[in-house]
């Protein structure tokens, strides 16, 4: 808009026009709101993955990845996104930014203890634990983050991270981090990382494919994968006890002895699908699949699948199905807008950059101070100028 000056030969903007729009540029303007199916997010279902409602609300997400809950306190929630950390304390009717300016880019573990008194999350710019009221970083070493998942022992203090480029593990109380060296010299990068705290303490890691098992904190490896066959996933079930679920290709297969002996399990509809989580009943006569194609159920043992369908998006990638510990009916889905190989690469790619964010905030925040400076000084000047002039 042209405000028109008392003096001069032609028209220039009005200050305070010019002072509106330097603050349209720094502050964002609201958004409206949109098909929810246009976004990643949150779902919840309370009854085993029958129905599902939205868990987001007032969220615009592009990527949801991972979501934890408190054993201790249902209500209260993490989500891990591709722009951060956000925390409810209310079962998901509210959000708010978690750690903001400590945890920084794409969130793809977080995780409370088995007593809910140790929280862990990892960002591409280091693995944080909630202590005392407050966020701290961890001592890690190369290749620790960005973390594709973190698994407490069962010893206290004893925590595992697969990070970026193998398998840590922390002893003091997450304060700092170690590689795990003795996986076998052939094993190739580790892909998947899950911990069975059963009766004795078990990990088990995907690496080439092959499915290797530790009961020593990894001193030590066995291979117990179901044949030779190459794996694409491997899930423990929270359900029951003992029971290890691997899909190879599409093809699931299932253990109830931590990967002693196995047996089919049903094959999903595409060899291609990238299975991402799962659920089953004690029968295994219905299951719940995750996938980069959405959500898959079956009522008959894995013989036939139907795509959810109903609240749930149909053309977004699926991530981890994650239970309430306190309520294992109760399960979260999370969807991504953006395919998680995706951020996960903008995630590795930026991990240099946020490393070193520490000194960028300090010069951004000094660039925006400057501008404000000489944004008001230029005001004033104006102001002074137009009232310094006889009418």
């Amino acid at each position: 808009m042209l405000a028109w000056s008392p003096v001069g030969p032609g028209p220039r903007l009005c200050p305070l026009v010019l002072l509106a729009l330097v603050l349209g540029l720094l502050c964002p303007a609201p958004v409206s709101a949109h098909d929810a199916s246009a976004y990643g997010g949150v779902f919840r279902s309370r009854n085993a993955g029958g129905t599902w409602l939205s868990a987001d609300t007032g969220l615009f997400i592009n990527s949801a990845l991972i979501v934890a809950v408190d054993p201790r306190d249902p209500a209260d929630l993490l989500l891990g996104t591709d722009t951060g950390l956000l925390r409810s304390r209310n079962g998901g009717r509210s959000w708010k930014p978690e750690a903001s300016g400590t945890v920084l880019g794409a969130v793809f573990a977080a995780a409370f203890s088995l007593d809910g008194h140790a929280v862990l999350c990892a960002s591409p710019n280091g693995v944080f634990r909630f202590a005392d009221g407050a966020w701290e970083r961890a001592r890690t070493p190369p290749g620790a983050v960005p973390a594709h998942a973190v698994a407490f022992g069962a010893s206290p203090g004893r925590v595992y991270l697969l990070g970026r480029d193998g398998l840590f593990a922390s002893d003091d109380g997450r304060r700092s981090f170690s590689s795990v060296r003795e996986l076998p010299a052939a094993a190739a990068k580790v892909t998947a990382l899950a911990v069975s705290v059963a009766q004795e303490e078990t990990i088990f890691a995907l690496a080439g494919g092959a499915l290797l098992a530790s009961v020593d904190g990894g001193a030590h490896w066995e291979r117990r994968g179901p044949g030779a066959r190459t794996l694409d996933a491997v899930l423990l079930d929270p359900d029951l006890h003992g029971r290890l679920w691997a899909a190879s290709r599409g093809a699931l297969s299932v253990s109830d002895d931590l990967g002693q002996q196995w047996r089919e399990a049903g094959r999903l509809p595409d060899p291609d699908m990238a299975v991402r989580g799962i659920a089953a009943d004690a029968a295994m006569a219905r299951l719940l699949v995750t996938t980069d194609r959405g959500m898959y159920r079956s009522f008959d043992g894995g013989l036939t699948w139907l795509l959810e369908e109903t609240s749930l998006p149909i053309h977004l990638e699926a991530g981890p199905l994650i239970h309430d510990p306190s309520d294992l009916r109760t399960l979260y889905a999370v969807y991504s807008l953006v395919p998680y190989p995706e951020v996960w690469r903008a995630a590795v790619e930026g991990s240099n950059l946020l490393s070193r964010l520490d000194t960028l905030q300090l010069a951004g925040g000094a660039a925006f101070i400057l501008l404000l400076l000489l944004t008001g000084g230029t005001l004033v000047r104006w102001l002074a100028r137009d009232r310094a002039v006889p009418p």
